[in-house]
């Protein structure tokens, strides 16, 4: 199985310098080759400590440069944010500069702060994404980017030129069911953050799957799942301080994200939030944590194997990315969270046999 690790650059309550976070962060993600990961990942968000990490690309390029093996995934560029365009150079260039190694996840955001920083009607978020997206997958595999009813995009090359094809190397992010038959026919894989009981995951990727078949005329590819990973050989301590930090994290989402609010997921799109809304309504704050926290991998090195073999079962996926610091635990925690679960974890996950990561295609294009 394909492992991979995430730094997501949090600095709640702003009790650290963002200066420190990132020193931290980064040093963190240095140690992903030398520790046996596969992949460094990074997710895109502004404006608030929620998660510092603006541009993606541009971290993963300097990733590039710090190592030689592991690749580099998005999770996720959020395309509504951007010009097509320009995403489509940032992507072909880091390429380039790591020789094929980028793994592409694309995403639509949720945020209304994030929206409203970029003066974009969040409402518009699904139709733009879908067009950006139509563009850029499109784009990547010929070398051009033209169209759009929206866009309209005049015909432009993308220099330097594609290196490798993105089919079967790009995901998306998808949490409403409306979302799955979109990912399904954009013939792309999914990136699954998990957030809903596992039984109903098991019914959206059944969607996704089935539309994937009959638009692509081909099996849909293994999904990629995120998480937030909590390890320790003392189990009283590991359910201990997974509850504490990992919940903590979902306090900061529910903040960042405005969960509570008025008006979430009031705009067009976006109307299965409204249950997610109701949910923490019903549970509380405190109680919507918990159950977030109980759907992640955390305890000791056996207990995390057996829920990361449960979600093998539940979703047929090839390969992970993991969270080992968040919600401002203390770097050295994060730290020994990582080392342990790439000390007892890390090796019996590789021994696991699961269908390869797709293997880049070599494009040849040529301006004409």
């Amino acid at each position: 199985m394909h492992v991979g690790m995430s730094p997501i650059f949090q600095n709640p309550g702003n009790l650290l310098s963002d200066t420190e976070v990132y020193r931290e962060e980064v040093r963190l993600a240095e140690l992903a080759e030398p520790l046996g990961f596969e992949s460094i990942w990074a997710i895109e968000h502004h404006f608030t400590d929620y998660t510092m990490c603006p541009d993606p690309v541009q971290f993963l390029t300097y990733m590039a440069g710090r190592t030689s093996r592991v690749q580099l995934g998005t999770s996720v560029i959020v395309l509504p944010w951007h010009d097509p365009m320009r995403v489509a150079e940032q992507i072909s260039m880091l390429d380039h500069l790591s020789g094929g190694r980028m793994i592409l996840g694309l995403g639509r955001g949720l945020a209304r702060v994030e929206y409203d920083g970029f003066r974009i009607d969040q409402g518009e978020g699904r139709e733009r994404f879908v067009e950006y997206a139509e563009l850029l997958l499109e784009g990547l595999e010929r070398g051009y980017l033209e169209g759009g009813a929206k866009t309209q995009q005049p015909r432009r090359d993308i220099r330097p030129l594609p290196l490798k094809s993105f089919r079967g190397r790009t995901y998306a992010a998808a949490v409403s069911p409306e979302s799955m038959p979109i990912m399904a026919k954009l013939g792309v894989g999914l990136l699954v953050i998990p957030q809903k009981p596992w039984e109903v995951v098991k019914q959206d990727l059944a969607i996704y799957r089935d539309v994937y078949e009959k638009t692509n005329h081909s099996a849909a590819p293994p999904p990629f799942c995120g998480g937030f990973y909590f390890v320790d050989k003392d189990p009283v301590r590991a359910e201990e301080m997974a509850y504490q930090w990992i919940g903590a994290y979902y306090h900061t989402a529910m903040k960042h994200y405005e969960m509570t609010g008025a008006k979430f997921g009031t705009d067009k799109g976006y109307e299965f939030y409204k249950h997610v809304g109701k949910y923490i309504d019903r549970h509380g704050a405190d109680g919507a944590a918990r159950d977030f926290a109980a759907l992640m991998p955390w305890g000791t090195p056996k207990q995390v194997l057996e829920k990361i073999a449960y979600m093998r079962e539940i979703l047929d996926m090839n390969a992970i990315s993991c969270n080992f610091s968040y919600a401002g635990m203390p770097y050295p925690e994060a730290e020994r969270n990582m080392r342990c679960f790439a000390e007892y974890v890390l090796p019996e996950l590789k021994k696991w046999e699961s269908t390869p990561m797709s293997e880049p295609a070599a494009l040849a294009l040529r301006i004409a």
